[in-house]
Order: structure tokens, then C-alpha cells, then sequence
């Protein structure tokens, strides 16, 4: 067989990462053990994967849809590696977990400290995702288990959707902003006539969710929370953000609220995972998140512990 779990990694990390050189790094190779990798898939297959006349090394019609392809393979290949780990041992060799963007990665730190008691071998992925993209996550197996999905949507087919707690949403913005000097409360039709900043949705797939826009307002998109927080403090736009994030920028003064006439709903958030549990890793997760009180130490961080967050 010309084709290789190992040349396709290879593009993967190419593509992902623009050029041969971040590529080797990220695969900790030298570039010229890559530059060999594809030349010989290149003459094997009698095809050119790559353009390499520009700076970024861009692939060809045919080298995308080898890539295309060739990751459904790597995925395979990694979840039959981690399936015989787990019947081999209970374990899995890596399980993937998602966190909602609007939660920071800190508030797991001390169940990752408890899991690495365990002296267990598998290894953790953590990754954050947005909106829908957190759904599509678990529908997708791109993640195992999913913390802090938002809204309404229904878990389907072999997942399970177990309720965390709610999310408050309140307008924010700046002191400076033309809203910020009117009167409350606030009506739909105030609103609309000013830009809302607002996250990308995450989904690859699934039609991406919006939150709190009106139909025909002016929007500007960021990649995430910190992003959406700074153009809002700049008074470049309003946003609804969670209540408990809120708490150090109203404190230096930097955001101010503003009721609305049609005040937003608390967001519920959810604990997304397989409704079968087969790997200790998972099962260990999943009771750890389903334990009462965890949830509430969220919102009742230090104001610092919000700022550091919201850097990440």
C-alpha cells in the first residue's frame, strides 16, 4: 500500500499549521524528514499534493481531498487504538473532553489533579468549543464528553443530556457607548440600531447559532470571549455576557449593564456524554461532573480568577 497512517499525519499537521517547518515542530521532526514524507507519497501516488510557489505551503485540489479523506482514516485509526486499549485494560487511551467557551478550563483543574491519582494511562484532551459547536462535538465524536452545552437542544440517539445549571445573560457595554446614558429599560428597538459583538459559533457542520441578535442588526464576530470582552470595553459594540463574568469589569468600571423590556432567559447548561459508558475514564468523568456543588463554584469565582479566564 502507497498510503500511510504516517504520511497522512503528516498533511494533517502541514495543513493545519501552514507551513512544513510548524509542522515538523508540532510532529517534533526535522522539516527535511516531512519535505521526504511528501515527495515520495507525491511519487507514489504520481500526483502534486502541495503548491509550493507562495510562502504557505497550500495544497492542491487533489492533496485537499486526499487530506479530506485521509482524516476519516486517522480517526479510525485512533478510535480502534483506543478501543483496544479499553478492552485490554478498562482504559481508554485518551479521552476528549469539550468545555463551553463561557467556562473557563481552570475550574477542572482539580478533577484532573484527582484523575491523575488514579495512575491511570490515559491521556487527557481538552478543547473548547462555541454554541452549537458543542453539540456537534458529541454528535460528531469529536469530543467524548461535553461540559457546559448551551440552550435547548435535545441530545439524541446514544447521548444523554444531564442539566448543569443555568447561565445568567446581561447587556453589556461600555460606559462611553451611546446606550449606556438611557434610560431603563431598554427596548428591542433601541437595541437594534447598535452593533452586537458577538462569538463564533464553533459547529463545522450544523447550522451556527446566534445569541441575542436581533434580526437586522449590525454584527461584528470575534474567534472568542476575550475578543468579544475587549471590542465591547473599546465601545465598538454591545453583547449579553454570563452575569458572573461580568463581575470584574463592572468593578473597574469598565462595562455597565442595561435592563431590556424583554429581559434574555437564563441559558440552561448541560453535561453532554454516551448514555452507555464503557471506558473507567469516561465513567470516572462523568461522576465527578454529575456531583452536586461543583457547578455553583463557577459562579462564585474570585473577580482575579475571572480576569485571568477571560485572558486565556
Amino acid at each position: 500500500m502507497k498510503l500511510s497512517l504516517d504520511a497522512l499525519l503528516v498533511l494533517d499537521a502541514i495543513e493545519r499549521e501552514g507551513s512544513f517547518a510548524l509542522a515538523a515542530e508540532r510532529l517534533n521532526r526535522v522539516p527535511s524528514a516531512l519535505t521526504y514524507t511528501v515527495r515520495k507519497l507525491e511519487e507514489d501516488l504520481d500526483v502534486l499534493l502541495f503548491d509550493r510557489r507562495g510562502r504557505k505551503a497550500e495544497l492542491t485540489v487533489a492533496g485537499r481531498d486526499l487530506l479530506e479523506q485521509g482524516r476519516e482514516l486517522l480517526k479510525a485509526a485512533g478510535d480502534l487504538e483506543c478501543r483496544v486499549k479499553r478492552v485490554a485494560t478498562g482504559w481508554e487511551t485518551e479521552l476528549r473532553i469539550a468545555v463551553d467557551g463561557v467556562l473557563p478550563l481552570s475550574m477542572l483543574w482539580p478533577f484532573v489533579a484527582e484523575f491523575q491519582k488514579a495512575e491511570q494511562p490515559t491521556r487527557l484532551h481538552f478543547l473548547h468549543e462555541i454554541l452549537g459547536g458543542s453539540w456537534e462535538a458529541i454528535r460528531d465524536r469529536r469530543a467524548d464528553i461535553v461540559i457546559g452545552a448551551p440552550g435547548e437542544m435535545l441530545a439524541s440517539g446514544d447521548f444523554a443530556a444531564h442539566l448543569l445549571g443555568e447561565l445568567n445573560m446581561l447587556l453589556a457595554m461600555a460606559p462611553t457607548h451611546p446606550l449606556a446614558g438611557l434610560p431603563e429599560p431598554l427596548e428591542d428597538e433601541q437595541i437594534r440600531q447598535h452593533r452586537i459583538i458577538a462569538v463564533a459559533d464553533s459547529s463545522r457542520h450544523l447550522p451556527p447559532r446566534t445569541l441575542g441578535i436581533l434580526d437586522g442588526q449590525e454584527t461584528l464576530t470575534v474567534p472568542n470571549l476575550h475578543s468579544k470582552i475587549s471590542a465591547q470595553q473599546a465601545g465598538l459594540g454591545i453583547g449579553f455576557l454570563p452575569e458572573h463574568l461580568l463581575r470584574p469589569f463592572l468593578s473597574d468600571g469598565s462595562l455597565v449593564t442595561r435592563r431590556c423590556s424583554k429581559p434574555k432567559p437564563a441559558s440552561p447548561m448541560f453535561l453532554l456524554h454516551p448514555k452507555r459508558l464503557e471506558g473507567n475514564a469516561m465513567k470516572w468523568w462523568v461522576k465527578a461532573l454529575k456531583a452536586p456543588g461543583w457547578w455553583q463554584s463557577v459562579t462564585q469565582m474570585q473577580a482575579a480568577e475571572y480576569s485571568a479566564y477571560v485572558m486565556e
